[in-house]
């Protein structure tokens, strides 16, 4: 027999126990989900029952290390790649925008990531995918059933626009899809990107159409309230642990959908940050101003507009990039620098560091920055142009700090299953872990991802 006889012999042996060793994955991302609202649940009297059956018969981190930034969009990015941002190009939510031209364009494109997905890798297995609401997912073409996270407005949580259901059924996969599952449910989808409670209800019952309809293997779903409520009112507020308690509702009828599809399925619950409490916003764009790194006229309505700038602050939540407008530019570099340091020396400016670019390189994060400034919990970034360099903040909680010193950035992962240890506890685990450990229950390959896997069994 020839050698290529042989090794289709061995392929076609070993390709059925190949595939009893695959499990589907169904993996729920709960934006903002700091894993103390579950290890600690009781301290904070949440009623989680669904969450708490997970921590005790699944296995859990104690804490993720986030990606730099701690911001939704490359952190959910990593959570399906298993590399860091300037790996996988998603280098924060919105594209940098000097100018203010491009009317809060988020990285909303699926073609902007450049490196392998756990969706591509499952496609390339012959498995079935499907997503609702995942960041970065517009034209993901390797997701079979996908309604991908996208809105045309300034803001995620603006004002809504009806004709959004019509944007939203033209950009979902399979064409018509959404407007089946419409009519299936008798719920129209959304108007916008709903960042409410309800919306999370309205993503939930798309996603348990999706499993019962079409049973993926491999699914991926955002439930993005409890970030909003967070920001509103802090991380443990009232309203964050409301919000939490419905979202284990939610969470209890996909398990049990996933379940009834497949009995040894993986369920995975994590998040893409933590939270910390703020009062006061640090507007850098004010100081920048002052240098005559940035200029600007007032517009028609009276407010300042940037006609022109040197140097400019891109802001990611609780951290902000500096990007020079000419990078060879070593005395705007210089001035940049010692205007930083300048801000940094007082302490009422909630500066924590000023980091150069090769600190920023070794943490994973904006490849082209030759500096980031990361401020301290409490503050945040203030977007203002006139004003004074520190004020107060309507926003009770944030994230974006820096994950290398702030644990209250620390993300969640709980897996429950069919061979999943019951009640271990991983310790901290590192964010770009958990793509190759989903991609080794799924038994498909992720090259790119070099971190170890987590021993879950």
């Amino acid at each position: 027999m020839s050698k290529a006889a042989l090794a289709l012999c061995f392929l076609l042996a070993v390709s059925p126990v190949l595939a009893q060793t695959r499990q589907p994955v169904l993996l729920i991302s709960v934006d903002g989900l700091r894993p103390d609202y579950v290890t600690q649940a009781d301290e904070h009297h949440l009623r989680i029952p669904n969450l708490r059956r997970i921590l005790a018969q699944g296995t859990h981190a104690d804490g993720v290390v986030g990606v730099f930034p701690t911001v939704t969009y490359p952190s959910h990015t990593t959570l399906v790649t298993g590399v860091w941002p300037a790996e996988h190009g998603i280098l924060n939510n919105t594209r940098f925008d000097p100018e203010r031209k491009l009317y809060g364009a988020w990285y909303w494109y699926a073609d902007e990531v450049k490196t392998a997905t756990l969706w591509s890798a499952a496609r390339a297995a012959r498995l079935r995918t499907a997503s609702v609401s995942w960041p970065v997912t517009v034209d993901a073409t390797p997701i079979d059933y996908l309604i991908p996270e996208f809105w045309r407005t300034a803001s995620p949580s603006d004002a809504f626009n009806p004709d959004d259901r019509l944007l939203m059924n033209a950009v979902s996969r399979p064409d018509g899809e959404l407007a089946r599952i419409a009519d299936r449910t008798g719920m129209p989808y959304m108007m916008g990107n709903d960042t409410t409670l309800d919306g999370d209800e309205v993503r939930t019952c798309y996603s348990l159409d999706i499993l019962k309809q079409h049973q993926p293997e491999f699914m991926t779903i955002h439930l993005s309230s409890l970030d909003e409520e967070e920001h509103l009112h802090g991380p443990f507020s009232n309203e964050a642990n409301s919000d939490l308690e419905g979202l284990d509702g939610m969470i209890g009828r996909l398990v049990a959908q996933e379940l009834m599809n497949f009995p040894r399925a993986v369920i995975v619950i994590v998040s893409d940050h933590g939270f910390a409490k703020v009062e006061h916003a640090t507007n850098l764009y004010i100081a920048f101003l002052e240098a005559g790194l940035i200029k600007a006229d007032k517009s028609a309505g009276g407010t300042p507009e940037v006609t022109s700038w040197q140097a400019e602050p891109w802001l990611a939540g609780c951290m902000a990039a500096i990007v020079l407008h000419d990078p060879a530019d070593i005395a705007t570099r210089d001035n940049v620098r010692k205007l930083l340091d300048d801000l940094a020396a007082n302490p009422q400016n909630g500066i924590e560091t000023v980091l150069d670019h090769d600190a920023v390189t070794a943490l994973g994060g904006f490849p082209d920055a030759p500096f980031v400034v990361t401020l301290r919990p409490g503050y945040c970034n203030g977007g203002a142009l006139s004003g004074p360099l520190v004020t107060d903040t309507q926003q009770k909680g944030s994230h974006g700090y820096n994950p290398a010193t702030t644990p209250e950035m620390r993300a969640s992962f709980f897996a429950i299953g069919q061979g999943i240890a019951h009640g271990k506890d991983l310790g901290v685990i590192d964010m770009r872990q958990i793509a190759p450990t989903l991609a080794r229950i799924l038994g498909v390959s992720l090259p790119a991802a070099k971190q170890p896997v987590l021993s879950l069994h």
